[in-house]
This record gives C-alpha cells, structure tokens and sequence, in this order.
C-alpha cells in the first residue's frame, strides 16, 4: 500500500468512477443498499456545477467526495459537500485532508465562498478535522437529520448532525491552511463528549443515547444563545467544543 503522497487525487468524471465511489460507501458505511447515494447522482452532481473528486492508489478509489450546489435565502450560492469517504485502511494518511484542499480551491476559483456539510458531533476526529485543520465553524444543530440508518457506524442512534461552515477564503480559514492561525475569539462555553464514546456506541447503547441527548440540548441553548462553535480540544477524558460569540460571515 503507498504512503498518502504517491496517492493521486483527480475529479471524477467517468461511470466507471462513479460506480466504483458508489461501492466504496458500502464498503466504508456498510449501508444497505436503498441508503447508497446512487451513481445517478454522481453524474447530475458533476454535469451541474457540483465536485466529484477522488483519491487513487495506483489503479484502486481508496477515497471520493462528492458536492452539490446548493442556494440560500437571497440568492447566495454556496456548496454542500455531501460525503467524504476513505476506506480504512487508507485513513489517517492526509487524503480527507487533500480532497477537501482540493475542494476549496475549486470553490475559490468558482467566486464560491461558503461550503457546508453536517457531521456527528460524537465522531471525535471528525470535529477536530473539521474545526481545528480546517477552519470550519459550526452555528446550527440538526436532531436525527438523516433518520435512524443501516450504518454501524452510527450504532442505531438517531443522526445528529453538527452543520459545518467552512468560509474557505475567510482569514480564519487562510490562517489555518497556511499555519499562520489567528488569534482565538474569546471561549464562553464548552460541550464536552467523553473520549471513549466510539467504544460506548459498541457497548452501552443506553449511554451512547444518554450522552447524545446532553450534547444535543447543550448545543441548542448554546446557539440559541448567540454562540458558535469556533474550536475544539481534546483531553484524556474528552473531545471539547469551544463555543464563541457569534461573529457575522461575509
């Protein structure tokens, strides 16, 4: 198996890609087959103005993405990136990293200035990847966004959903990409999630919903509030959300 640099990443513009990306989120989630996202929506996303991009080793998908344009209120356009995937023996290697990079630049050179996605704010490394190597900030919070799915991976619980903002030319996000940080807004909460969740969600299935519970009525009184989620740290015992101000985003 390479190293994460001799591993290629290129958009995906074929039906043999997109039906090999299709195969990877089984593999990956372990969905049943009506959850797939179906090769169909790889090709609308990539004829209309959407991202299909994938990384390579050698002949072999080991990780996609795929994105799809999306409008708010007043007509700004802006990105959704719907799924990120890599398979597991490939994780830990930059390749999420390098996708997303890839991601962002093609969003800047389109005048695109906002790409969101949801995550799981029980999924640990995903908040640190998200917040902390990316610049992402989150300001909504979504209760069983997707329904109760056939994926391991989310133990049966309902999807929760953290919204991740990541204004890809903003100073924060340059700061972070360059490793040149700004200076951290002032920090006036913190939702904490234990640090052995994952192995809860394996376990103790009545824990795992008890402390989702906690973490999604902490998050909706803090945005209720007027704050944003702006950082995240982790300790032995915890992931902790560092919540600030709300600031306004171009």
């Amino acid at each position: 198996m390479a190293g994460g640099q001799d591993i290629e990443t290129r958009a995906l513009t074929t039906i043999a890609e997109f039906e090999e990306a299709v195969h990877l989120q089984k593999t990956i989630w372990g969905f049943a087959d009506i959850e797939l996202l179906p090769r169909r929506l790889f090709v609308v996303a990539n004829k209309i103005g959407g991202q299909t991009m994938g990384a390579f080793d050698g002949d072999k998908m080991v990780a996609f993405l795929i994105a799809i344009p999306g409008i708010k209120a007043g007509g700004k356009n802006y990105m959704h990136s719907h799924m990120l995937g890599t398979l597991a023996a490939y994780r830990d290697k930059g390749l999420g990293r390098r996708l997303k990079l890839m991601q962002r630049d093609d969003a800047l050179a389109r005048g695109i200035a906002l790409v969101e996605w949801t995550f799981d704010p029980l999924e640990l490394k995903n908040a640190f990847f998200n917040l902390e190597r990316l610049g992402a900030v989150v300001r909504r919070y979504v209760p069983n966004q997707y329904g109760t799915t056939t994926s391991h991976l989310h133990g049966g619980l309902p999807t929760d959903r953290c919204i991740a903002e990541w204004y890809v030319g903003s100073p924060r996000v340059n700061g972070i990409i360059d490793n040149n940080r700004q200076p951290r807004p002032e920090i006036v909460a913190r939702v904490a999630v234990p640090a052995d969740i994952e192995e809860v969600r394996k376990s103790d299935s009545a824990r795992a919903r008890a402390v989702q519970t906690q973490v999604r009525a902490q998050f909706l009184e803090h945005f209720r509030n007027g704050l944003e989620v702006t950082g995240f740290e982790s300790t032995p015992e915890a992931g902790i959300y560092l919540l600030s101000r709300l600031e306004e985003k171009a």
